[in-house]
């Protein structure tokens, strides 16, 4: 399901539950509740537990924001290295770069189009992938340069290929959920506490308030579903960070 259309369900769900509630409980309670009469610490306390939810939200924003900063780099970095490999065994042989070129390209054929999918389901990358890398890195190895323009060009080949593993093994590190389960018990539990404490207040029906009822908890799940978004740092499809594989030539 489209990420935007289940948003915007979750916010429209969120809504009507919310001005539900409001709307039967003042059917119910109907005029005998004054809400002058909220007492002054239940105001007190509604706002420092909204002060300190913000906060916890604001630092759950940035540390996935930040992980998934860091993922598009390690992405970006692996993709450069093997676009760095492909473009310098220019100077190679041609049996040799051919045999290079093509042990790049079924290395990024098989990332993209196969271990991606894999890392986005279990988190973890594929030996598969481990050995693709792995023979690469041998063949790099294992040329015997011709001349001092070969062999000027031999080091930095073997450079760029330890900064694909480099890459590969970050990438590894990153893959999983950024969030832990104890974190997103806490937010969905202050989401819960803190859409609740708008009954507290004694709302009344009037449409400026039960608009602000509304918006005050569409933006809340609007929020956690940012955080949801961003937990996954290589995205949720194959194609939300594998077009730096493809776009470089």
């Amino acid at each position: 399901m489209n990420p935007w259309l289940v948003l915007a369900l979750a916010m429209a769900f969120v809504c009507a539950v919310v001005l539900a509630i409001v709307l039967w409980r003042q059917r119910r309670i109907g005029e005998a509740e004054d809400p002058s009469e909220t007492p002054d610490v239940i105001e007190y306390m509604t706002m420092m537990i909204g002060v300190v939810y913000a906060i916890v939200v604001g630092l759950a924003i940035a540390g996935v924001w930040e992980a998934r900063n860091s993922a598009q780099a390690t992405a970006l970095a692996e993709a450069q290295a093997l676009h760095e490999i492909s473009s310098r065994v220019q100077v190679y042989e041609p049996v040799a770069r051919d045999r290079l070129r093509a042990d790049v390209g079924a290395y990024t054929d098989y990332v993209v189009h196969h271990e991606w999918r894999t890392m986005l389901r279990t988190g973890d990358l594929t030996p598969e992938g481990d050995d693709l890398l792995a023979k690469l890195r041998t063949d790099l190895s294992a040329y015997q340069p011709r001349n001092d323009h070969e062999m000027q060009s031999y080091q930095p080949l073997l450079d760029q290929a330890s900064a694909v593993d480099t890459a590969r093994s970050a990438r590894a590190q990153s893959a999983g959920p950024t969030m832990p389960g104890v974190v997103w018990f806490g937010l969905i539990t202050g989401a819960v506490v803190a859409i609740g404490l708008i009954f507290t207040l004694q709302i009344s029906r009037t449409r400026r308030e039960l608009l602000l009822a509304a918006l005050y908890s569409a933006l809340i799940a609007f929020l956690l579903f940012l955080i949801w978004d961003f937990n996954s740092p290589f995205g949720h499809t194959v194609a939300d960070n594998t077009s730096v594989f493809t776009t470089l030539p």
